[in-house]
């Protein structure tokens, strides 16, 4: 949700072929900087040069120690642009060694005659003006801007908030115009509010958000952050502490077993899921994802943070003892936490568009042979989707299926004839008979009847059928065994017509047998 950005544009720091001569290219920027800067130039250079030793590996050479090794080396020059580098240091470095180093040398330089710069006590000193947070109405992410001003002139600090992984930090820039990004982060307001949030916030809020999101981020070993997060990390830290502290956090308490189960119970007990113990076992894992992921509110729901889980799915961090089951399920958790957590028709159906847009990636890529897309014919709401994809998957679970010695793949659901296949191809007991076209008699009216079951799931008519078969799944019965009890009833309401060997059924009649299950 972050705005188009007008950032400070890139400092142009050479590249270096060596150390020495990286640090005599920064010496040498701060010397051309030092004599007439502007309001923020010296901030603003001091924390790319932190940004940038943040990414230089040097052989042999810990990390940490690249910046005390600069500081050691500006100590030994007597020139303005050592003093200029010093005094920006000693504010703007990240460690508070690198700070007592840096406060340390600058005062062996001027030791030996030369001037302090007559800015070096504004570096980094920043009135806070206001701060605003806007973000997607789900918290999945949010656009941290926080207002600093020295004089007359004024910048804004953006941070992008992740908070499918625990609030951290993606991105951080400084903006020129932070009033035009304001103005843009209302219009989004204005032209998309059910799906977008904008609130003014609490300096202590900004505070705790921002520092703690980038101790998230900087703990990782790898960190997934744009191009900017360098460069202004060092400023980031060091405005964020104009910022009020904060009032100490309450501890967040885990989730007991207990409770855990419970959210469990709860979602079943509302939702109508055919296969329970499929529901049970995923529902479970969507609990144990929203509680490593958000601990302070497991239930949070949101197309990313679902993503999230079905991304550990696909990179093996769970095992399923039933893949087919994802896509209901999933489903049916976004709408019973949406309604939780009171989202509007709007933000559900958003939600629920997006999610199923993410189960077909998922599904297309944890099956060549199958694409959540073949369930659904391309008119369905958000909302119908969820139960389509339940009832359709129910009624065809596979799209492939071998037919006596020929092999039958990518079959298209939605086509009755190659429904039938389906059908046909789960009962191999059939197919020498239907080879020889010997197959009639009480089998054949059975597997003609299965297949008039599927096309009613398939095409919800009666809607009595599928209810049916909910009611039976919820006895622990298999889906051969439910089908079986389903063909039993229609089988029962079968009469002969007047028309020689054809049979009929009375669909009122149908409806009521079926509403006794």
């Amino acid at each position: 949700m972050s705005p188009v950005s007008r950032a400070r544009k890139k400092s142009s720091l050479p590249a270096a072929p060596s150390v020495n001569g990286l640090f005599k290219d920064v010496l040498r920027d701060f010397s051309a900087v030092a004599a007439e800067p502007g309001p923020f130039d010296i901030d603003l250079l001091a924390s790319e040069v932190v940004g940038q030793w943040r990414d230089v590996v040097v052989e042999d050479e810990p990390e940490n120690q690249l910046g005390l090794e600069l500081i050691a080396f500006a100590q030994r020059k007597i020139t303005p642009g050592a003093a200029a580098l010093l005094a920006a240091l000693k504010v703007l470095a990240e460690s508070e060694e690198e700070r007592s180093a840096a406060a340390e040398a600058l005062g062996v330089v001027l030791g030996r005659g030369i001037p302090e710069p007559e800015w070096a006590a504004e570096v980094g000193q920043v009135s806070v003006g206001e701060c605003w947070r806007t973000g997607d109405v789900y918290g999945d992410e949010s656009s941290l801007l926080c207002v600093f001003s020295r004089g007359d002139h004024s910048l804004g600090l953006l941070a992008l908030l992740d908070f499918t992984e625990g609030g951290r930090v993606r991105d951080l820039v400084v903006i020129e115009e932070p009033h035009e990004v304001l103005a843009e982060m209302r219009s989004q307001v204005e032209e998309d509010g059910e799906l977008v949030v904008l609130e003014k916030i609490e300096p202590a809020d900004a505070h705790r958000l921002l520092v703690s999101g980038i101790e998230a981020t900087d703990a990782l070993d790898e960190p997934d952050v744009g191009e900017d997060y360098p460069r202004f990390h060092a400023i980031a830290l060091t405005w964020a502490r104009s910022l009020p502290e904060p009032s100490a956090a309450a501890p967040v308490a885990e989730w007991t077993a207990a409770q855990r189960e419970e959210a469990v119970t709860r979602f079943l007990a509302d939702t109508n899921l055919p296969d329970a113990d499929a529901a049970r076992e995923i529902a479970a894992l969507l609990v144990d994802h929203g509680c490593r992921v958000e601990p302070a509110n497991p239930l949070r729901v949101g197309p990313e943070k679902l993503a999230r889980f079905l991304e550990s799915l696909l990179d093996g961090e769970y095992e399923l003892e039933d893949e087919d089951a994802v896509a209901p399920v999933v489903l049916s958790w976004a709408s019973w936490t949406a309604a939780r957590a009171g989202l509007s028709e709007v933000a559900t159906a958003a939600l629920l568009e997006e999610v199923t847009e993410y189960l077909g990636e998922y599904l297309s890529d944890d099956d060549e042979d199958e694409d959540f897309s073949d369930y659904l014919d391309g008119t369905e709401s958000a909302d119908e989707a969820l139960e389509v994809v339940a009832r359709r998957r129910f009624a065809v679970p596979e799209l492939s299926t071998v037919i006596g010695d020929e092999e039958l793949t990518d079959l298209d659901p939605g086509d009755p004839e190659q429904r039938r296949l389906l059908v046909i191809g789960a009962h191999p007991e059939y197919h020498e008979s239907l080879a020889a076209e010997e197959f009639d008699g009480a089998d054949g009216l059975r597997l003609a009847l299965e297949t008039s079951i599927v096309d009613q799931l398939w095409d919800d008519e009666p809607a009595e059928v599928w209810t049916a078969a909910q009611n039976l799944l919820r006895q622990d019965l298999s889906r051969d065994d439910v089908l079986d009890r389903l063909v039993t009833v229609l089988e029962g309401q079968l009469t002969e017509t007047e028309e020689e060997d054809q049979l009929d059924y009375d669909l009122d009649a149908y409806r009521a047998a079926l509403a006794e299950i």
